[in-house]
């Protein structure tokens, strides 16, 4: 097999395709499909991966030599290459791109460490048919690993309708799909059991799993978890957090079979686990899960692709049930995991709602006050028994200002980006730019002419410098930004966090405040509503139960959104707003591709989509070119107007507009006809 198939590392769309290269007769040895190579193209040195050996070369010229090899190791499997080339269809980006995330950076000296253990032969395979007590008790218990009832019934998924079925199907060997809301945020039984215990029975059915989290608190807890139920050298954990050393000898681990479990961040979705038999994802609605990078892949879709290619079994769990969750429940892709409605109010706290009729009638002043009587008295009362969550919209102290005579909001000379103050001394310290950090000592108003500043929103910090003052001789904590906690003790302690930043209390928070939820659902996204409400329940399931004398204060007006936290209802509210965006034809019902960029080239772009979708008689439904705001100082902007163009189209047609989304693309970057432009494929943030 004289020739060698290379995928180059390029992020140019039309470079997205396989080059021959001839193998000199010194790298035939070391050569591999999966290899790290150095190849030489159009005069530069450039990395790359083999990809397959062949026997000749349709090229039709003399072929360039391999230049190097870099690694000896074949990092890339054929599973991950075939991952990597679905995801890159899927969102019409590059297979580069995607091997970008998938393979972590190398790290030369754990490869040498590597290849000796492997010429050694010192280490083994973990034995993945060791028997694993799924119930809670330590790896290696003499119970057999058949399925039976007997084995889960200590189980936290006995609390959930359809869990043990789920359970003892992946323990034997199946590979069923669910979607699961657990109840409990904190102690046993909370998601990190659920999850461990999934990943122990696909483990002592002999198989691998792979589970994604958001960051890196929620990995450590789930790391926990599993030590009690996977042998600790078992599992592999992925994540940019830890570094570039101990992510790469994860990575080598989970290559040689010493390790079958996988944890992680976003990239762990493409770990090289042997004889995969799981994909989980925790808490999928998180923005967390995407990938800043081109393609802009979303870690649920990619383990969604992983689970049909290699026919694994699928859990999507979370205490809210994305839009994206319900539709695979609703097109019976996936089994619904949740609990009965007497679990429900054994486990969850009770919710208080300070906009309903019978607070108002309490208390008149509750719709326009920040800290509604009924939240403070449960603050007051929950401090006795334990930490109170205060949780708050923004980071800072005052994120946002305005005109103290017109109310205009208060913005920067340079830029025009919102001013905010950072520190603890109010408005009277030196108010700055947001997006280019420009101070504004000398502020005007440019509507009235107005030079006091007052605040616009109030952050973590304000909050918790007033309710210090409100509470004296209680323990403030704070959560937010730079400094955010993974977990607080059970002294009696007010805890203000933002949303997202919420640490975790061992015997959970004897009540919880949820502020700012108004400005929460007003947020201009189409996906406010569901956002805060996956913010809420994330919030309210670290209250202990309502029977332990947990309470949950809400603060926003009374919606939809308030209702479903009443009810206890994720799956409701889901369901509600998947069948109003299939009303409205919105994602997710249907998928989505932006172009965004200077206005030339997207108008050049999209009009060659349509005409190529039109000769195909496939009709798109396209919204703009509109402006786009860009964030940041001047010098970081372009002179040319940046537009949008959204395309909307049905998942029945979804392989052929991708297709043609992507062969576009590549053309227009060959002929170099137009400024380069943002092609994102169902972006979260564009409507």
């Amino acid at each position: 097999m004289p020739v060698a198939k290379v995928l180059v590392e390029s992020s140019l769309p039309h470079l997205d395709r396989l080059f021959d290269y001839g193998v000199p007769e010194a790298l035939d040895e070391s050569a591999k499909p999966g290899v790290r190579v150095k190849v030489k193209f159009n005069g530069q040195d450039l990395n790359g991966f083999i990809m397959e050996r062949v026997a000749e070369s349709d090229a039709g010229h003399t072929l360039v030599p391999l230049a190097k090899i870099v690694s000896p190791v074949p990092v890339l499997t054929p599973a991950v290459r075939e991952l990597a080339t679905s995801v890159a269809a899927r969102y019409a980006g590059t297979v580069s791109d995607v091997l970008r995330v998938a393979v972590p950076p190398r790290v030369a000296r754990l490869e040498k460490e590597f290849a000796a253990t492997e010429q050694n032969g010192a280490a083994d395979p973990v034995d993945a048919a060791q028997p694993v007590d799924t119930a809670g008790a330590a790896a290696g218990s003499d119970q057999p690993s058949g399925s039976g009832t007997d084995r889960f019934a200590a189980s936290a998924w006995a609390s959930y309708r359809n869990g043990l079925p789920f359970l003892r199907h992946l323990a034997g060997g199946g590979s069923p799909r669910a979607v699961l809301n657990p109840l409990k945020g904190f102690g046993a039984g909370g998601w990190p059991d659920l999850l461990a215990e999934a990943v122990a029975a696909a483990y002592a059915a002999g198989r691998g799993a792979v589970v994604v989290v958001p960051d890196y608190r929620d990995l450590d807890r789930l790391e926990d978890a599993l030590r009690t139920l996977v042998p600790e050298n078992a599992v592999a954990r992925l994540t940019a957090d830890d570094g570039p050393t101990p992510r790469y000898r994860s990575f080598l681990n989970l290559l040689a079979g010493t390790a079958r479990v996988a944890i992680g961040t976003r990239s762990a979705a493409f770990a090289p686990v042997k004889d995969l038999g799981l994909v989980a994802c925790w808490d999928d609605g998180d923005d967390l899960h995407i990938e800043q990078r081109a393609p802009y892949a979303h870690a649920r879709e990619v383990l969604l692709l992983r689970a049909e290619q290699e026919g694994t079994a699928c859990l999507l769990a979370g205490h809210a049930r994305s839009t994206e969750s319900q539709r695979l429940v609703e097109a019976g892709w996936a089994l619904a995991v949740e609990a009965d409605r007497p679990e429900v109010r054994r486990t969850v706290p009770r919710v208080v709602n300070t906009a309903d009729s019978f607070e108002q009638e309490r208390d008149p002043l509750a719709r326009i006050a920040r800290l509604p009587g009924a939240a403070w008295r449960a603050a007051k009362e929950g401090l006795e028994r334990g930490p109170v969550l205060v949780q708050v919209a923004r980071a800072g102290y005052a994120p946002s200002l305005a005109c103290e005579t017109c109310r205009e909001p208060a913005r920067c000379g340079t830029c025009q980006g919102p001013l905010a103050v950072a520190g603890a001394s109010g408005t009277s310290a030196m108010p700055q730019c947001r997006w280019c950090s420009t101070p504004a000592p000398d502020w005007h108003c440019g509507h009235c002419g107005g030079r006091r500043l007052r605040k616009g929103a109030t952050g973590a910090i304000r909050t918790a410098e007033e309710l210090g003052r409100a509470f004296p001789g209680k323990t403030v904590i704070t959560s937010s930004g730079d400094h955010v906690k993974a977990a607080v003790g059970p002294g009696k302690a007010l805890v203000v966090a933002t949303v997202g930043a919420e640490p975790v209390a061992p015997g959970g928070y004897a009540a919880a405040l949820l502020l700012d939820g108004d400005s929460l659902l007003r947020r201009e996204t189409l996906r406010a509503g569901e956002d805060t409400v996956r913010r809420w329940f994330n919030a309210a399931v670290l209250v202990r139960p309502a029977q332990d004398g947990g309470v949950v204060v809400v603060t926003a007006a009374d919606t939809a959104a308030v209702g479903a936290l009443l009810r206890w209802d994720p799956a409701g509210y889901a369901h509600r707003e998947l069948s109003l965006r299939s009303e409205l034809q919105l994602p997710p019902a249907v998928r989505i591709a932006s172009a965004t960029g200077p206005r030339a080239a997207v108008e050049q772009y999209t009009a060659a989509v349509v005409a190529e979708l039109g000769s195909a008689g496939i009709a798109l439904r396209t919204a703009g070119p509109a402006p786009v705001v860009l964030h940041g100082p001047p010098s970081s902007r372009r002179s040319v107007e940046d537009v949008r163009t959204l395309l909307f189209f049905p998942y029945g047609q979804a392989a052929t507009v991708t297709r043609v989304l992507r062969v576009a693309r590549a053309a227009a970057a060959a002929k170099r006809s137009a400024e380069p432009f943002q092609l994102r494929l169902d972006g979260v943030d564009v409507l």
